[in-house]
């Protein structure tokens, strides 16, 4: 019947019983697939995730600078990292870079939320901001993520075990 038609006798479920076939244009399917497959390539938003670096002697007139560039970026709708590198005796005062840091969320509150909160990572001190438009997507993903930690483990098995 396919070559009656000129068409090709596609496989489309080989492990069913019997196996599933169908008569279709192979070729224009391959092209409308890769067509689809390009407009959902140029429709998705790829977000792009800057850094600024700060050091516990960063000055506020320097760190000014810096914190000016992270507010540009989150206004173009980009995240942007902070990073706190530590230098040799310097990772006993995490105390300092964790104000170092809340001093610059005070800063660009107006454009940008917390996304990740500072973490400790090797000799840095990490934290993410994300632009204050994606706040309701973040949220969203976070109660997605509670919801799926209640399904797999009740919060009563929870409560009896806290960590």
């Amino acid at each position: 019947m396919a070559s009656d038609r000129g068409l090709d006798l596609v496989e489309v479920a080989p492990n069913a019983n019997p196996p599933v076939c169908r008569i279709m244009d192979f070729s224009k399917f391959l092209y409308e697939r890769s067509k689809k497959e390009r407009e959902a390539r140029k429709a998705q938003k790829v977000i792009e995730v800057k850094e600024i670096q700060l050091q516990l002697k960063t000055s506020e007139y320097h760190a000014g600078f810096k914190i000016n560039n992270a507010r540009k970026w989150l206004n173009d709708g980009m995240k942007v990292k902070v990073r706190i590198q530590f230098h040799g005796r310097e990772i006993d005062y995490r105390d300092i870079a964790r104000d170092q840091m809340d001093k610059v969320v005070e800063k660009l509150q107006d454009v940008g939320i917390v996304e990740s909160p500072p973490k400790m990572d090797g000799r840095a001190m990490i934290m993410v901001l994300a632009p204050a438009s994606m706040a309701k997507e973040l949220a969203k993903e976070k109660e997605q993520a509670r919801e799926a930690r209640e399904v797999r483990e009740p919060r009563e098995r929870r409560d009896r075990n806290p960590q």
